[in-house]
């Protein structure tokens, strides 16, 4: 009888191991890192979409203002270096291959509003279904991506207190030691600057004076 009360007593020891294993935590870490990969695809799946809608906008655009070769050739060369840098899982825990990804964005992003901003120039083009078209399904992805880096920042922001808070961070030093904080987007330099507006008048240039190139 003895014997029989130790065997119950050792099963009953080894089914408690997994249910106070769980209150401490250790599925925690990888709960949250899984959701963190997750929200990075859907940032990756996001900025290729914008990417697929490029060549036809460029086109487009060329159809109409063929003389705004300059910022057509930036587009074309933007969009070619954010789709080049190679991206996997492993970029979100590196701080130099996770900036290399978000520069190659930002500078797409900063020429495509450049595009965008010439067509007030062309009234044809701006009437144009097919930029009309285009132009809504970029403004549509443009907020699709700030929502899923806005998704994105917070699952990893969530991921690295588990790195470093208690309970789990027993088993970050421990079952989870390879575990690496994640990389966060971060506002561009412009976005944390307040626009310049200026109410006044512009100056009206002399008859003999020389206008400026305006600056691509």
């Amino acid at each position: 009888m003895t014997n029989l009360m130790r065997r119950f007593a050792r099963f009953g020891a080894l089914m408690l191991i997994p249910v106070v294993l769980a209150g401490c935590g250790i599925n925690t870490i990888p709960t949250k890192e899984e959701k963190a990969k997750a929200a990075w695809a859907d940032v990756q799946s996001q900025y290729q979409r914008r990417a697929d809608l490029v060549p036809n906008l460029v086109a487009t655009v060329q159809g109409y203002a063929a003389q705004e070769k300059t910022v057509l050739t930036q587009v074309t060369q933007a969009r070619a270096s954010a789709t080049q840098v190679r991206v996997d899982a492993s970029t979100i825990t590196d701080p130099a291959a996770f900036q290399r990804y978000q520069a190659a964005q930002n500078q797409l992003s900063g020429v495509l509003g450049r595009l965008l901003a010439i067509s007030e120039n062309y009234p044809d083009l701006k009437s144009n279904q097919n930029f009309l078209a285009l132009q809504s399904q970029l403004e549509g992805t443009e907020n699709r991506i700030a929502v899923a880096r806005r998704d994105y920042n917070e699952a990893v922001r969530d991921y690295n207190t588990s790195l470093r808070t208690f309970p789990t961070i027993i088993w970050a030093k421990t079952a989870y030691s390879a575990s690496r904080p994640m990389q966060l987007f971060q506002a561009t330099a412009s976005a944390q600057a307040a626009p310049k507006v200026s109410f006044a008048p512009t100056a009206t240039p002399s008859a003999g004076a020389i206008s400026p190139a305006p600056s691509q």
